[in-house]
C-alpha cells in the first residue's frame, strides 16, 4: 500500500508538494508543446517537400497518439490528481519511445528530436531519484544511437552525433540534480524557517493573551487592532464589534491622545470600567520610526500590590528567622537555669510553681521557634508515587509505636482497590501527624476518649485521591473555622497557631490542597486533597 502512495519525492530530501505539482505541470505542458511539434512535421506540407517522411501511417499515427496522451496527462494534472513516482516514470518513458519513433520516420528533423528531448532527461534527473535520471539519460543515447544504425546513410557520423547528444543528456542529468538537489535543499530550509517562524508567532501570541497585564494595539485612527484576555477584561469586556477605544474606554483615549502631543504618561491608576480594578496605563511606539501604530500596556495596581506583598512576606520571614536564631540562645539558659532552681531543696512549693510556669512557657516559646525555623528552612518537595492506603496503615503503626494514645482510638479507613497519590513522604507525614496530634487533643467530647481515623480514598471513580483525618469531636465554629489556616491563630492557651498554617504550607508545595470540612452529626474533617500519578493538578491527563 505504500508503494502506491508515495509521492515524486528525491530520497532523503524534504519538498513542498506545490513545488513538485508547479514542476510537473511544466513538463505537462512541455509534452504537448513535443506533441505539436510532431504532429506539425507529420501532417504539414513540410512532410511533403522539405521533411519527407519515412513511414508515413506509423509516423502520424504516433504524432496524434502522443498528442491525446499528453492532452491527458495535463488534464488529469489540472484536475490535482495524484501523481505517483511510478506514473511520471511511465510518462518519461514514453517520451523517450516517441522521440525515437519521431527519428526514426521524421529523419530529416531527428537533430531537433534529440535537441528536444533534452529537456525530458533533465526532468527525469529533476523529478525522479539520481538513479532514474541517469536511466533515463542512458535510454535517451541508446534510442538516438539506435536512431542512428537504422535510418543514418552515414553512419560513423550519426554516431558522433548520438554520441554527442549522449553526453549532452548526461551532463543535463548531472547539472539538473546538482540544481534540484541545491532548490529541495533551499525549499526545505525556507519551510523550516517558516514553521518556526509560525511556531514563534503561535507562543507569543499565546504569551500575549495570557499576560497579567494588559496590551492593546491601536492606531492613529484609535481603532484597536489587537487585546489580550486581560485588557479585555480590564476595559469591562466589550463586544467583538466594538473596536473604538474612545467608546470602549474613554479615559483610556484621552490619555493616549494626550501622551501622543504631549510623549509624558499619566502615571496615576484609573479604573477603565465598572467594577474593574485599577490599572496605570503605560504607552510606547510599534516601531521607532512609525507613529501609526501604540502599544498600550495596563498595569493592574492590585498585582503591583499583591507583588510587593509577597516581597515583605519574604523579607519578613528571613527576618523572623534571624529573630528565632538570636531569641534560641538566651531562651535555653533561661530554661536551663530554671531546672537548676527546681532541683534545688531550698525552694519553697510556692516557688516551684513559678519555675514550673517558667518551664511550659519555654517550652511553647521553643515550640514557636522551630515551626519559624522549620517554615524558613523547608526544602523542595521531592514528591514519589504512594499507595496511600498502604502508607496510612503504616503511619497509624509508627504513630502509635511513638505516642501513648491511651483509650483513644486511631484507625486507617481504607479504600476497597489501590489509591495512587504523588507526594513528598517526609512533607505528608509531619502534615498528617500534625492533623492526627490535633484530632487527639481537640477532637474530642467531654469526658470521653478522642476517636480519630485515617481516611484514604478516592473523591470519584476518576476523581483525584484524597486522605482524609477525621475525629469525632465538638467540630469547629464557622467562623474559627475561616481563620484555622492563618499563621499564628490558635484558640488554645498553650498553642503556637502555626501547626496548620506550615501544614497549608507543604500541601501547596506538593500541589495539594487542605481544607476543613465540617462533618453531619458533629465532628472535624481535614481533607487533603493530591495529584494522581500521571495527572496535572488540575486533574487532567499529562
Amino acid at each position: 500500500m505504500a508503494s502506491t502512495t508515495q509521492t515524486i519525492l528525491n530520497p532523503g530530501k524534504a519538498s513542498s508538494a506545490d513545488h513538485i505539482r508547479r514542476e510537473l505541470r511544466v513538463l505537462d505542458v512541455y509534452r504537448v508543446f513535443q506533441a505539436l511539434v510532431y504532429v506539425v512535421l507529420s501532417l504539414s506540407s513540410l512532410a511533403f517537400t522539405w521533411m519527407p517522411l519515412r513511414d508515413p501511417v506509423v509516423a502520424r499515427s504516433t504524432a496524434l497518439v502522443y498528442l491525446l496522451f499528453a492532452l491527458i496527462v495535463l488534464a488529469r494534472d489540472l484536475r490535482g490528481s495524484r501523481t505517483l513516482i511510478a506514473n511520471t516514470a511511465s510518462c518519461l518513458s514514453v517520451d523517450v519511445i516517441v522521440a525515437f519513433l519521431a527519428a526514426v520516420t521524421i529523419p530529416a528533423a531527428h537533430t531537433g528530436i534529440a535537441a528536444m528531448l533534452v529537456i525530458n532527461v533533465g526532468a527525469a534527473a529533476l523529478l525522479l531519484s539520481p538513479r532514474l535520471g541517469t536511466l533515463f539519460a542512458a535510454l535517451a543515447t541508446l534510442a538516438m544511437i539506435t536512431q542512428a544504425l537504422l535510418v543514418g546513410d552515414d553512419v560513423g557520423h550519426a554516431l558522433v552525433e548520438a554520441g554527442l547528444f549522449g553526453v549532452a543528456y548526461f551532463a543535463t542529468a548531472a547539472l539538473c540534480y546538482a540544481l534540484g538537489s541545491q532548490m529541495r535543499a533551499s525549499e526545505a530550509l525556507a519551510e523550516q524557517r517558516g514553521s518556526d517562524l509560525a511556531n514563534l508567532a503561535q507562543v507569543n501570541d499565546l504569551i500575549i493573551r495570557r499576560m497579567k497585564t494588559g496590551v492593546l494595539l491601536v492606531d492613529d485612527a484609535n481603532r484597536i487592532h489587537q487585546i489580550n484576555e486581560s485588557a479585555w477584561m480590564l476595559v469591562g469586556n466589550p463586544g467583538i464589534e466594538q473596536r473604538d477605544l474612545g467608546t470602549v474606554a474613554p479615559e483610556l483615549s484621552r490619555r493616549l491622545y494626550h501622551w501622543r502631543t504631549t510623549h509624558e504618561h499619566d502615571t496615576s491608576a484609573v479604573a477603565l470600567a465598572e467594577g474593574a480594578p485599577e490599572v496605570i496605563p503605560r504607552f510606547t511606539r510599534l516601531s521607532a520610526h512609525d507613529d501609526s501604530f501604540a502599544l498600550i500596556f495596563l498595569d493592574d495596581t492590585s498585582l503591583v500590590s499583591q507583588r510587593a506583598e509577597q516581597l515583605t512576606l519574604t523579607t519578613l520571614g528571613r527576618l523572623s528567622a534571624s529573630i528565632a536564631h538570636e531569641i534560641r540562645n538566651p531562651l535555653a539558659a533561661i530554661r536551663y537555669s530554671a531546672q537548676l532552681l527546681a532541683e534545688s531543696d531550698k525552694i519553697p512549693a510556692s516557688d516551684q510553681r513559678m519555675i514550673e510556669i517558667i518551664n511550659n512557657h519555654c517550652g511553647r516559646v521553643n515550640e514557636i521557634i522551630e515551626n519559624i525555623l522549620q517554615l524558613s528552612r523547608r526544602e523542595r518537595s521531592r514528591p514519589e508515587s504512594l499507595d496511600l492506603n498502604n502508607w496510612a496503615v503504616r503511619f497509624v503503626d509508627e504513630y502509635k509505636e511513638a505516642n501513648d494514645i491511651g483509650q483513644d482510638s486511631l484507625r486507617p479507613l481504607l479504600y476497597p482497590r489501590p489509591v495512587e497519590a504523588l507526594a513528598d513522604p517526609q512533607h505528608l507525614q509531619q502534615v498528617v501527624w500534625n492533623l492526627v496530634q490535633n484530632g487527639l487533643r481537640y477532637g474530642r467530647l467531654p469526658d470521653e476518649p478522642a476517636r480519630v481515623m485515617v481516611v484514604a480514598r478516592l473523591a470519584s471513580d476518576n476523581g483525584p485521591p484524597l486522605l482524609e483525618v477525621i475525629d469525632r469531636g465538638p467540630g469547629i465554629p464557622p467562623k474559627v473555622a475561616a481563620q484555622i489556616f492563618e499563621p499564628f491563630f490558635t484558640t488554645h492557651q498553650y498553642g503556637t497557631g502555626l501547626g496548620l498554617y506550615l501544614a497549608k504550607q507543604m500541601c501547596d508545595a506538593n500541589q495539594a490542597s487542605l481544607e476543613y470540612v465540617p462533618v453531619a452529626g458533629g465532628g472535624s474533617c481535614f481533607r487533603i486533597t493530591l495529584t494522581a500519578p500521571g495527572r496535572s493538578p488540575m486533574g487532567l491527563e499529562a
